[in-house]
């Protein structure tokens, strides 16, 4: 008998490869961001329409401040100029906007187009594109555990009472509910490792990694991958029943 195909909920990507992109075709490493985003509204569009309900994209991180003052710069007007072009798509396929960070740290003029752009889709009920900006997991689950400090320093709550699901409750993927921990994480350029992204959230997620670079990642690539975590076998850490 056929088993039975994992279902792909939520799906986290880590985007790598711009800078290198454009280095390769001799551009400035700034064409290889402006040409990421627009691979993110692809992807996205690829994403819905194969049934995901959670789109989550590691645009920027809290270490990525230390890159040069120039692309840092540019980094942080990519939010405008990306909900400047792709808002109507985003409102016609019905996705919902999501930015999860510490926004407000963010530029004023960043901030408040992130800000908007969440409002403006705030009712939309098909796919959550959730993007990573100014975010950092050890951070995030710093911050949660400190929240429970203040809570068992004010007695509200005991010690003893903190468990993994009142950390989850406090970490920024919360509000999606039973989706809060991505199913796949996929990685492009080629690197193998997790960089700080959603560190509680992937503990059994599966991995999968591509030679690409994020803008030459496509909608057949994705399809190639979430074929594949379709079939793969997730035990969870417990023991392969079909096999005992």
């Amino acid at each position: 008998m056929a088993s039975k195909k994992n279902q792909l909920n939520h799906l986290a990507i880590i985007m790598d490869g711009n800078g290198r992109w454009a280095t390769r075709q001799g551009k400035p490493r700034i064409a290889g961001h402006y040409e990421g985003m627009n691979n993110v509204e692809r992807i996205t569009l690829a994403a819905d329409q194969l049934g995901i309900k959670v789109l989550s994209l590691y645009a920027f991180s809290t270490e990525n401040w230390a890159r040069p003052k120039e692309e840092v710069a540019y980094l942080m007007n990519l939010p405008v100029r990306f909900f400047d072009k792709f808002m109507p798509t985003l409102m016609k396929e019905n996705v919902k906007v999501n930015i999860m960070g510490y926004l407000d740290e963010l530029p004023p003029k960043t901030y408040d187009v992130v800000q908007r752009a969440m409002a403006e889709t705030a009712t939309n009920s098909g796919l959550i594109l959730n993007f990573a900006f100014n975010y950092g997991s050890r951070r995030e689950i710093t911050t949660a555990v400190k929240e429970l400090a203040t809570l068992v320093e004010t007695n509200a709550i005991t010690s003893e009472e903190i468990d993994e699901e009142m950390i989850s409750h406090r970490l920024m993927t919360a509000s999606f509910g039973e989706y809060s921990d991505p199913d796949l994480l996929i990685r492009t350029s080629g690197e193998q490792r997790i960089s700080n992204f959603m560190l509680w959230q992937l503990a059994y997620s599966e991995l999968a990694f591509s030679e690409k670079n994020w803008p030459d990642f496509t909608k057949t690539d994705l399809e190639k991958f979430v074929k594949d975590f379709q079939n793969r076998h997730r035990r969870f850490g417990k023991l392969d029943e079909s096999n005992s």
